[in-house]
């Protein structure tokens, strides 16, 4: 399902750098196939979320789930993903220090799908270190919306108002790593009818960084 690096080469200086390390074509044709019939299947059973995130006044969320609880009972194909050995031993190379399962069960695979006009999920930081964001579905154009907006280095959850404020555009079968317990980051809303936004959040975290669910994620994928 995945095509690896054969090493890491400048990968932990790159993600070091800014936090955010694009990994393109990590999903192989075969992978990004099965993946978006898992999506299909689950999405069926899916919750709609209408919120405020927490973390931060009247950041919206409005977007489509399938929590962690629910993927690891009807999907062998997407939980067994998550613990993929070679994909574990790629993101231990880039951390510089072993990369481990969370042990929330709610926390460690969710589907998140955008696909009407204004979806969107508000700016926040996560309760764990590193999210790897697969991409099964993607709008065609950054101007369709769906982007990831961060600020390198920056948790100020009012840093994407000032400058140095990315804004990236990614492809279905794409991913990244992201340091998002030290990041702000949000994902701006979809402009047009028919884009889709569908991707698979895989939380991790290190040795001895386990520990309860303190922000809004457990609300919201319950």
């Amino acid at each position: 399902m995945l095509s690896l690096p054969s090493g890491t080469g400048s990968l932990p200086k790159r993600f070091a750098a800014g936090g955010y390390l694009p990994l393109p074509g990590l999903l192989t044709a075969a992978g990004l196939r099965a993946l978006r019939e898992e999506a299909g299947r689950l999405e069926r059973e899916a919750a709609r979320r209408d919120f405020t995130m927490d973390c931060m006044d009247g950041s919206p969320g409005h977007m489509t789930t399938v929590g962690g609880r629910r993927i690891a009972q009807q999907s062998q194909v997407i939980a067994g993903l998550y613990q993929d050995r070679a994909l574990l031993d790629l993101l231990a190379g880039v951390v510089g220090q072993p990369v481990v399962a969370v042990d929330d069960p709610v926390e460690r695979h969710v589907l998140n799908i955008l696909h009407r006009p204004g979806d969107t999920h508000g700016v926040h930081t996560d309760d764990y270190p590193l999210a790897l964001v697969l991409f099964i579905d993607a709008p065609p154009d950054a101007a369709d919306g769906g982007l990831l907006e961060f600020t390198p280095g920056r948790a100020d959850l009012h840093a994407l108002d000032a400058p140095g404020t990315r804004r990236l555009h990614h492809h279905p079968g794409h991913a990244y790593l992201l340091r998002s317990d030290r990041t702000a980051h949000r994902v701006t809303p979809l402009n047009r009818p028919g884009v889709r936004r569908t991707v698979l959040n895989f939380a991790y975290t290190v040795p001895g960084h386990q520990g309860p669910v303190t922000g809004s994620a457990a609300r919201l994928y319950g």
